[in-house]
């Protein structure tokens, strides 16, 4: 059953891997279901907080996917109960709680998204309200008794938030006690998740050993920054690359990270392994390499992984038809605008900086100096009718471009 031995397994395993908790207990664990050729159980748990799945939720992702491929039984668990306490984690204010329809709707796209990642055949989807309801409010009373105040005040966003005053619902202190028990429910031997849900993975730990099962080893992996390689990837921020996006919006996305973010990018989302990963970064520092020719091919991996190796090669051409061969950067500040029928192209170039005001932008218009999608722009005067979905590249000059997407 197994290809590969547990040091190997391990090997593999810490691989872009944050925290393992304990390596010692997870190389026993792995020991054994080789001996026994009898697979561990690994958990990985994802609130239906919003409907779509994005890139940085597959470092996670692909973690849960090299112990499938291992010959792990993988537990794909959606959060329907626990989407409706809301977990704080990485908040510093209460998040507002879903509604029960907003959790069913939510959770509809799951299941299709992830299969681009896991093998459908292979994996165990469960819900953890298959439990969670058939509990009675004694059973909850008697699940909170099993953890201390003070224990929850250790959580991070928490303590903080308590030291500064700021408001702690009740029912907060429920989400780390429920994703504990689900630990609990499946048996789980190993529970995945991100750095910021180490104090959550913790506490399955604890209930599980309450219950007098084998306490679960955590494996934690870091958070992606999104395109900005700033902040943690998010829909919210509009700094991230959903799953679901067109082959066209994955690869132009790609294209704008910056070189150093492409190299993580290639670390946590890519199977390179880590010798491969320094070469390119040799090339790339070398010259050997241009970090364009390397953008180019990580955006293909996202297509061909997330749609088709056609779609992704449909999508490279796009890109030179559009950018290269019309001599424009990759990178170009894209601009979100209202569809409307009759918007002044001078005010639109004053609004996207593109001229500090009006009358040099007739200026520019006058002197040939203007383009929309490659075409000079001769009237002053036109007015332009953006419909939703539209997107135009605009130039003025040599070196200012703006992309505006029609998008409200």
């Amino acid at each position: 059953m197994f290809k590969l031995t547990p040091e190997q397994q391990l090997e593999e395993i810490r691989r872009g891997t944050e925290d393992l908790i304990s390596e010692e207990d997870l190389l026993k664990k792995l020991k054994k279901s080789y001996e026994t050729q009898t697979p561990l159980r690994i958990k990985l748990g994802f609130d239906p907080s919003r409907p779509d799945i994005h890139i940085g939720h597959t470092v996670v992702l692909n973690k849960l996917k090299q112990f499938q491929d291992m010959g792990h039984t993988v537990v794909f668990l959606i959060g329907d109960f626990t989407a409706l306490i809301g977990d704080p984690t990485g908040k510093n204010e209460t998040r507002p709680a879903l509604t029960r329809e907003e959790v069913v709707e939510n959770a509809k796209t799951y299941a299709d998204q992830v299969f681009k990642i896991l093998d459908r055949e292979k994996t165990e989807l469960r819900y953890n309200t298959e439990w969670m309801d058939k509990m009675t409010s004694t059973d909850m009373i008697k699940l909170t008794s099993q953890y201390t105040v003070a224990r929850m005040l250790e959580r991070d966003d928490f303590n903080k938030r308590y030291k500064s005053q700021q408001a702690i619902s009740i029912h907060e202190f429920l989400y780390p006690l429920v994703q504990g028990y689900d630990s609990v429910a499946l048996e789980a031997d190993v529970e995945l998740g991100g750095t910021d849900q180490k104090f959550n993975l913790l506490v399955g730990r604890e209930l599980q050993k309450d219950a007098g099962q084998a306490p679960q080893c955590i494996v934690t992996v870091p958070i992606l920054e999104g395109l900005d390689g700033v902040k943690k990837m998010s829909k919210s921020l509009d700094n991230y690359i959903g799953v679901d996006e067109s082959p066209r919006e994955m690869f132009g996305k790609t294209m704008r990270v910056s070189d150093e973010l492409m190299i993580r990018y290639y670390t946590l989302l890519t199977d390179k392994s880590i010798s491969e990963i320094e070469q390119l970064e040799s090339d790339i520092a070398s010259g050997k390499v241009h970090p364009r020719t390397a953008k180019v091919e990580l955006a293909k991996f996202f297509i061909e992984r997330f749609h088709s190796k056609q779609a992704a090669e449909d999508a490279e051409k796009e890109f030179d038809r559009i950018f290269v061969n019309k001599g424009l950067p990759d990178e170009i500040p894209e601009h979100n605008l209202a569809a409307q029928t009759e918007l002044w192209v001078c005010k639109l170039l004053t609004d996207t900086k593109l001229t500090q005001s009006n009358s040099e932008a007739r200026r520019m218009i006058q002197s040939n100096a203007v383009e929309m999608n490659g075409e000079k722009i001769k009237d002053f005067n036109l007015k332009l009718d953006l419909s939703l979905g539209d997107e135009h590249i605009f130039k003025v000059g040599k070196k200012k471009f703006a992309k505006i997407v029609v998008s409200k």
